[in-house]
Order: structure tokens, then C-alpha cells, then sequence
């Protein structure tokens, strides 16, 4: 998301509030958020401070936001097809809960859908093999992975509630695609933060 988009968000979203966003790097790795503080490698983020905005951003992997507001205790992680495999998403939710989260809500943002990811048959075993949910076929018959469908399969198997906002950034024109446009696509940003009372 380009600086100039990313300040009239916040403008709007959470004005004056710090961001603390990722060097996303494809692992599994969480890191609790530090808004002063350089970017970190990782693909989840984690806070139970206020008015701390957590950011991801993704151009066809999976945007999921997670928040206990009981808790006070909001993440944040970047689900792309190694990411899924290696779990970044029941990483994010652990050290959700390491934070005294308990009953965490996820919601899962657009992605390109297993009906348009196509990979090869070798790569889709692989990565079924660790996660079963994934497993799909594209709309021409061809081996595919639903990478939304194995985080929501790993945020139920964790206990948390799943809210399914997405649709399919390949198939949507007013979304970002990598599939669709090459390297010169933009980003989505999801964003989430808890306000000071």
C-alpha cells in the first residue's frame, strides 16, 4: 500500500494511532507489534495495547484479522500458500492467546480462490499433505489449492470463530491480484485496532 493510500486510511481508520506492520517474509513467524520500531520479518502480528493498528498486506494470500475484545488482545497475519502450510495463522492465534486471549474471532479477507489458483499437482500434494482443507480443483479441471479454506480449517481446529469475508481478488476487478496482473499489482491492506476507552 503506497504511503500516500496508507495515510488516508489512518486518516479515516484510526487518526494518530500507530502502525506496526511486517516485512512480510512467507514463514510462520509472530512478532507482537512495536509501532516505533522498524519493520520486523514475520507474517503475524500480534498487541493487547490500544489504538495500536496492526497491518497486513496481500495481493492474493490470505489477509486475516483476529481480535478477543474481551481480552483486549487483537492479531493480524499474511496467509500465503508456505505460510498456510507452516501455520502462521495457529502461530498468530497462540500467541493471541499467550497474551490472555481466549475466545478469538478471525475474519478471513479476500483471496484468490481455489477455483482460480492453479499449481502443480506435486505442489498441491505437498502442501495438502499438511493441510487437507486445501486440497481443491480449478473451474478448467486442473490441481488447485483453496488457501482460505485450510486457514479457516486451522482457525476452527483452535477453537476461534471464523467470519468468512472474502471473495476472489482474481476473479474481482476492483480488487489487487499477483495472479491477474503480474508484479506490477498493488496491495490490499487489513487493518484492525482496538480504541482506548
Amino acid at each position: 500500500m503506497p504511503r500516500r493510500n496508507l495515510a488516508i486510511v489512518l486518516d479515516d481508520f484510526a487518526p494518530g494511532c500507530g502502525v506496526a506492520d511486517l516485512s512480510q517474509v512467507h514463514g510462520r513467524h509472530v512478532v507482537h507489534a512495536d509501532p516505533g520500531a522498524p519493520r520486523s520479518e514475520g507474517d503475524g502480528i500480534v498487541t493487547d495495547q490500544p489504538d495500536v493498528v496492526l497491518l497486513v498486506r496481500a495481493a492474493d494470500c490470505v489477509p486475516v484479522l483476529l481480535a478477543d475484545p474481551a481480552a483486549g488482545v487483537l492479531g493480524a497475519a499474511h496467509a500465503g500458500r508456505p505460510g498456510v502450510a507452516a501455520g502462521v495463522v495457529p502461530a498468530t492465534v497462540e500467541a493471541m492467546r499467550d497474551l490472555g486471549a481466549r475466545d478469538v474471532t478471525a475474519w478471513i479477507g479476500p483471496y484468490v480462490c481455489g477455483a482460480c489458483y492453479e499449481v502443480p499437482a506435486d505442489l498441491q500434494d505437498e502442501v495438502a499433505a499438511l493441510v487437507p482443507a486445501t486440497r481443491a480443483t480449478t473451474s478448467w479441471g486442473t490441481p488447485s489449492l483453496d488457501l482460505g479454506a485450510g486457514v479457516r480449517a486451522q482457525l476452527e481446529a483452535g477453537g476461534a470463530t471464523v467470519v468468512d469475508v472474502s471473495s476472489c481478488t482474481r476473479e474481482s476487478p476492483d480488487l489487487f491480484s499477483y495472479r491477474r496482473d503480474g508484479a506490477g499489482s498493488g496491495r490490499l491492506a487489513g487493518l484492525i485496532r482496538r480504541a482506548a476507552r
